[in-house]
């Protein structure tokens, strides 16, 4: 059955992709309103899911390897300092570049494959862990689709603002394409706990860098109530399944 609910989140997941040029409920909604419940949920799902899984990684990690390295009761938060340092990097050198070449035609394709290149991996990353980290219930799998398409609608929107028809004609497709992929690779590549716990780690870091860097409003463009209550919704789901 968790193939079969995988399947079902990976399809999820490649529609919100190839159909974002037509999601647009976030005109209807005011957008303050709308970025804080999302900020919420993903944070709710940082604290509740995120932080608790590190920690189970890290601590079977512990037990069980016998290479005495010296920082082996950290390597799982290394990891995910390793991930969110890496797309900070990549994004900050996007950033640089256009900033650079701002005069230089051919710089936005350049900057939009560079975000691509990020996303895509990022995408396929959650696609593989879908199904090769430690999700097993009808219920881990819907936790885990609710708060990443939440996290890639923003997304989505965020790379449609900045590249628009680039984004409309190639990006929502390729990314997709990169969620599926993750999650067909992991029907037929198996690896050890700790690759795994090395790809939930990295990916992990990359998450709440981008959940930090989209989904938190600044202050004027924040609204509390909204952001309590998609906290609040997430954390009520958590702990109903248990």
């Amino acid at each position: 059955m968790a193939v079969l609910w995988s399947f079902l989140s990976i399809t999820g997941f490649i529609l919100i992709h190839i159909l974002s040029k037509y999601i647009n409920f976030y005109h209807h909604i005011p957008r303050k309103k709308l970025l804080s419940a999302a900020g919420g949920l993903s944070i709710a799902y940082v604290f509740l899911h995120i932080v608790p899984y590190l920690h189970y990684y890290q601590t079977n990690l512990s037990e069980e390897t016998a290479y005495g390295f010296y920082f082996e009761d950290r390597f799982v938060y290394i990891a995910a300092l390793a991930g969110l340092a890496v797309f900070y990097g990549l994004e900050r050198a996007a950033k640089q570049y256009k900033k650079e070449n701002k005069r230089k035609i051919p710089v936005k394709e350049e900057i939009f494959w560079i975000h691509l290149i990020s996303y895509g991996t990022y995408n396929g990353l959650i696609g593989y862990l879908i199904v090769g980290g430690e999700n097993e219930t009808m219920m881990d799998f819907f936790l885990f689709f609710l708060a990443l398409s939440i996290h890639f609608v923003i997304n989505d929107q965020h790379l449609r603002d900045t590249h628009k028809k680039d984004y409309d004609h190639y990006g929502r497709w390729i990314l997709g394409f990169a969620v599926f992929s993750g999650w067909l690779l992991s029907l037929f590549i198996d690896v050890s706990q700790y690759v795994v716990a090395l790809l939930f780690s990295f990916m992990a870091g990359a998450l709440i860098l981008n959940i930090l860097k989209e989904e938190l409003p600044e202050e004027r463009e924040s609204h509390f109530g909204a952001f309590s209550a998609g906290a609040l919704l997430y954390t009520l789901v958590l702990l109903v399944s248990l």
